[in-house]
Order: C-alpha cells, then structure tokens, then sequence
C-alpha cells in the first residue's frame, strides 16, 4: 500500500524511511506542514508491533504537531520521527549515530528533539552527526531549577496548568481532593503526578514498568491498579499520559472520569470520539494544546529567551484551552474540533 493511501495521510509533504545495517536502526521521518516554519518534533523509540504501526503513530504525530505549533503560537511546523525498537534492550551509541544522520539528510526540514524512549544523551549522539536537533542542552529552565536540555519538565508543568485550568472550568473547584487517574509515569507522567499531589490530588497509577509504580507509592502516596482497571475508576479526571488512541470506543464505553486531560499525543483513536465525548458530558482537553510546554521549552531556548518568558508562555495553555471550551460551547461543537479549526486558521 502507498502512504498516499494510509489512512492517516493528511497531506503530509514528506516521508522518509531509513535502515542502517550495521546500526540496525529502523526509523520513519514525517514531515507534516511548514508553512510556518521548520518541521519540529521529538524522536520516539517503541517496540513496534510492526511497520505498519510505527508508520501510523508518526503520521498521526507529525500532524499533531503542526496543530500543537500553531496552537502555541510559534513559528514552527510540524513533524516527527519514530525509531522501531525497544529503548531499553535495543539501543545502541551507534544506532543515535546513524539516527543522527537520517535527521542531517533532510537538510534541515524536519528537527529531532526528545520523546518516549529517547534521552538527552541520545540527541547528544545524534548531534555529531547532525546540526538540526533541539535539547541536547539548555540556558534555563520554567521554574529556575537546573536544566540539562531535556523539555519533559516543560511539558508536565504545562500539562498540570491546563489540567488545572479544566477542573476549574468543569468542576468549579482547585486540586485539592480531586482523584486523578494516571495512565503512564514516564518523564512527564511521572511529573505530573508530582505536580497533582503537591495540590493535593489523589493519585491513581498505572505503568508497565513496576519500579515507576514503587516510586509513585512511596513518594505521592498513589493508589496502583492494573492497565485494564485505570479507564473504569470512578475518578474526577482520566490523565492519559502514555501511547496514543487510547480513547476508542471500548475505552469510552468504561470511562467514568468528568475530564480527560493528559500528555499523551493523539488521544483520540478518531475525531468523532471527541463527539462521543461531549455527548457523555466529559470535559475534553485537546491533546495537542495541553502538552505543548516541551515544544515551548525548546522555541525559547533557540531564541535565547528566558525562564521568566518561558514559564509565561506555558502559562497561557490554560487561558488556550477555555478559549477553545468557551468557543465550542458556544458553537455546539466538541472540543477537539473547535481548536482543529483555530490551528488550521493558523498554519493553512
């Protein structure tokens, strides 16, 4: 089958495939729009189940990032790249290396920077070979703390301001003694959580990988349940900060939370769940314009911006997301479709 004919093709402007024998990297570049600006978006490394489903995940994501620039209001179009393996058995200094040179070939179209499976040393590797990749280290960081270039902090933080902001708009309340339910303690996930139980959140937690579960335990006093549980709890919020299309049509028959709002990109398996959403009653936060502080974190550090700029910046997700409430309140429409229409005004 052509990619001309998948069914995530959105008139993307280039996809690239690329195999490094020697490396044994597998990896898909897609370019999705830059009519604002050079394509950016972060590398993910996953284990695919196969080809197929690598090449959908970057199609969706690299769209998704176009959306999330013009959302954020930067000069930036959209794109993305997926590595097919597993990060923590399958990766190699040389397979960043030959990563790296896959991201040069396309001269300066599409830049790389941070995802799922992928860590500052990684773009470090990459960066030898390469002069288009962002965060492989940084000036500043939103809140003063030390920053070593990675954007997860950036995109947590922005993910709890939006979150905030949409239990208020629901819920009518703050934080405290709202239930979360956490699908994912990766490195946003996790500081997420960080950011909820400082508020006072109760935390409900799911991961694959256990030694992410202990910590949240022990550190924020979250309730662990099980992968297939975290959809059915009976909690204020469901914060999906894992893999895509998690919201589908088994999961929405389950889901009990008044408020969806996570780091997770493409939450929607199709648009019309965001449709099926509304109906239900539940308060959804579109996932591109909620976890954009990464992408934020790394527009000011090319800028040479500051950390005062930058956490205002991210700030402004949360008065993003009621624009997009009030607006589609007033239209009739859910809110995955009212901000697809204030992206496309944007970057079309």
């Amino acid at each position: 089958m052509s990619v001309f004919d998948h069914k995530a093709y959105d008139n993307h402007e280039k996809v690239a495939f690329f195999h490094d024998a020697k490396s044994g990297l597998k990896a898909i570049i897609a370019v999705h729009n830059t009519n604002l600006g050079p394509a950016l978006g972060g590398c993910r490394m996953w284990p695919y189940a196969s080809s197929e489903e690598a090449l959908t995940d970057v199609l969706r994501l690299s769209k998704g990032m176009s959306y999330k620039s013009a959302m954020a209001n930067l000069q930036l179009g959209g794109g993305k790249s997926v590595i097919i393996g597993d990060p923590r058995k399958g990766k190699s200094d040389d397979m960043m290396l030959a990563m790296g040179d896959f991201v040069q070939s396309l001269g300066g179209k599409y830049i790389t920077a941070e995802d799922s499976g992928i860590a500052v040393r990684d773009l470090q590797l990459m960066a030898q070979r390469c002069e288009y990749i962002a965060g492989t280290h940084a000036k500043f960081r939103y809140d003063g703390g030390a920053a070593d270039g990675n954007p997860a902090p950036s995109t947590a933080y922005g993910v709890f301001v939006g979150l905030r902001a949409s239990v208020r708009h629901a819920l009518g309340s703050d934080l405290n003694g709202v239930s979360v339910a956490i699908q994912g303690l990766g490195h946003v996930g996790y500081r997420l959580a960080e950011h909820l139980y400082k508020e006072g959140a109760k935390l409900y937690v799911t991961d694959i990988y256990p030694d992410n579960l202990d910590k949240a335990v022990q550190e924020f006093g979250a309730t662990v349940v099980s992968p297939d549980e975290i959809f059915a709890l009976d909690v204020d919020v469901f914060a999906p900060c894992a893999l895509g299309a998690i919201i589908n049509d088994n999961s929405l028959s389950l889901l009990k939370a008044k408020v969806v709002a996570g780091a997770a990109n493409n939450q929607l398996a199709e648009e019309r769940h965001g449709q099926m959403l509304k109906e239900k009653g539940v308060l959804y936060a579109p996932d591109y314009v909620i976890n954009a502080g990464g992408v934020i974190d790394i527009y000011h550090q090319k800028m040479d911006s500051s950390a005062e700029a930058m956490r205002k910046h991210i700030e402004g997700i949360g008065d993003t997301l009621l624009e997009i409430y009030q607006r589609a309140d007033e239209q009739g429409l859910p809110t995955n479709l009212e901000a697809n229409k204030m992206a496309e005004e944007r970057f079309s």
